[in-house]
Protein backbone atom coordinates (compact mmCIF):
# COMPACT_ATOMS: atom_id res chain seq x y z
CA UNK A 1 0.00 0.00 0.00
CA UNK A 2 1.39 3.60 -1.03
CA UNK A 3 1.92 5.85 1.30
CA UNK A 4 3.45 9.59 1.66
CA UNK A 5 3.56 11.65 4.63
CA UNK A 6 4.83 15.27 3.96
CA UNK A 7 6.27 17.22 6.80
CA UNK A 8 8.20 19.88 7.34
CA UNK A 9 5.30 22.95 6.30
CA UNK A 10 4.63 26.29 8.34
CA UNK A 11 4.63 30.21 8.13
CA UNK A 12 7.35 31.84 7.41
CA UNK A 13 8.19 35.16 5.73
CA UNK A 14 8.87 36.84 1.94
CA UNK A 15 12.37 35.69 1.25
CA UNK A 16 12.81 33.41 3.89
CA UNK A 17 13.03 29.56 3.56
CA UNK A 18 11.79 26.96 4.02
CA UNK A 19 12.39 22.46 3.56
CA UNK A 20 9.60 20.30 2.72
CA UNK A 21 10.05 16.38 3.29
CA UNK A 22 8.00 13.58 1.93
CA UNK A 23 8.72 10.20 3.30
CA UNK A 24 7.18 7.01 1.20
CA UNK A 25 6.51 3.26 1.93
CA UNK A 26 4.83 0.29 -0.20
CA UNK A 27 6.57 0.63 -3.50
CA UNK A 28 10.05 0.65 -4.30
CA UNK A 29 10.87 3.75 -4.31
CA UNK A 30 14.05 4.01 -5.70
CA UNK A 31 12.23 2.85 -8.92
CA UNK A 32 10.17 5.87 -9.17
CA UNK A 33 9.80 9.71 -10.11
CA UNK A 34 8.85 11.97 -7.45
CA UNK A 35 7.22 15.15 -7.50
CA UNK A 36 5.40 17.73 -6.09
CA UNK A 37 2.80 19.89 -6.90
CA UNK A 38 0.63 22.44 -4.67
CA UNK A 39 -2.78 23.64 -4.38
CA UNK A 40 -3.23 27.66 -3.27
CA UNK A 41 -6.23 28.77 -1.81
CA UNK A 42 -9.28 28.97 -4.26
CA UNK A 43 -6.85 27.87 -6.84
CA UNK A 44 -5.85 24.46 -8.77
CA UNK A 45 -3.63 22.02 -8.34
CA UNK A 46 0.03 22.73 -9.64
CA UNK A 47 2.85 20.50 -10.03
CA UNK A 48 5.96 22.27 -9.25
CA UNK A 49 8.82 19.70 -9.08
CA UNK A 50 10.08 16.54 -10.42
CA UNK A 51 12.32 13.84 -9.73
CA UNK A 52 13.49 11.16 -12.02
CA UNK A 53 14.46 7.93 -10.82
CA UNK A 54 18.11 8.66 -11.78
CA UNK A 55 18.18 11.93 -10.01
CA UNK A 56 17.30 14.13 -13.39
CA UNK A 57 14.78 17.11 -12.00
CA UNK A 58 12.71 19.40 -13.41
CA UNK A 59 11.18 22.85 -12.24
CA UNK A 60 7.90 24.40 -13.32
CA UNK A 61 8.74 27.92 -14.76
CA UNK A 62 6.79 29.49 -11.96
CA UNK A 63 9.40 28.45 -9.48
CA UNK A 64 12.28 27.61 -11.44
CA UNK A 65 15.35 28.82 -9.63
CA UNK A 66 14.15 28.96 -6.14
CA UNK A 67 12.70 25.10 -5.79
CA UNK A 68 15.15 22.60 -5.39
CA UNK A 69 14.03 18.55 -5.50
CA UNK A 70 16.08 16.20 -3.95
CA UNK A 71 15.67 12.64 -2.82
CA UNK A 72 17.34 9.91 -0.84
CA UNK A 73 16.99 6.18 -1.88
CA UNK A 74 17.97 5.19 1.45
CA UNK A 75 15.69 6.60 3.16
CA UNK A 76 13.07 7.08 0.95
CA UNK A 77 12.51 10.43 0.88
CA UNK A 78 12.16 12.87 -1.18
CA UNK A 79 12.78 17.10 -0.27
CA UNK A 80 11.59 20.44 -1.20
CA UNK A 81 13.63 23.01 -0.85
CA UNK A 82 11.68 26.79 -1.02
CA UNK A 83 13.55 29.41 -1.00
CA UNK A 84 12.89 33.48 -1.26
CA UNK A 85 9.60 32.72 -0.63
CA UNK A 86 6.72 34.88 -1.91
CA UNK A 87 3.49 34.92 -0.84
CA UNK A 88 2.38 33.26 -3.80
CA UNK A 89 3.67 30.04 -2.46
CA UNK A 90 1.09 30.02 -0.19
CA UNK A 91 -0.85 26.67 -0.37
CA UNK A 92 -0.86 22.93 0.34
CA UNK A 93 1.91 20.94 -1.30
CA UNK A 94 1.52 17.78 -1.56
CA UNK A 95 4.06 14.56 -3.09
CA UNK A 96 3.03 12.11 -5.48
CA UNK A 97 4.63 8.84 -6.79
CA UNK A 98 5.30 9.22 -10.39
CA UNK A 99 5.75 12.47 -12.40
CA UNK A 100 3.44 15.08 -13.69
CA UNK A 101 -0.25 14.40 -14.87
CA UNK A 102 -3.59 15.23 -15.50
CA UNK A 103 -6.51 14.59 -12.98
CA UNK A 104 -4.37 13.37 -10.33
CA UNK A 105 -6.02 13.78 -6.69
CA UNK A 106 -3.96 13.85 -3.81
CA UNK A 107 -4.54 10.92 -1.68
CA UNK A 108 -2.04 12.61 1.00
CA UNK A 109 -2.55 14.68 3.72
CA UNK A 110 0.00 17.23 2.65
CA UNK A 111 1.63 20.30 4.65
CA UNK A 112 0.87 24.06 4.81
CA UNK A 113 2.75 26.50 3.55
CA UNK A 114 2.43 30.23 4.60
CA UNK A 115 3.97 33.04 3.56
CA UNK A 116 3.01 36.11 5.07
CA UNK A 117 4.93 39.11 6.62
Amino acid sequence: QVQLVESGGGSAQPGGSLRLSCAASGFPFRNYAMSWARQAPGKGLEWVSLIYDDSETFHAPSVQGRFIISRDNAKNTVDLQINDLKPEDTGMYYCAKGGFRANWAPASRGTQVIVSS
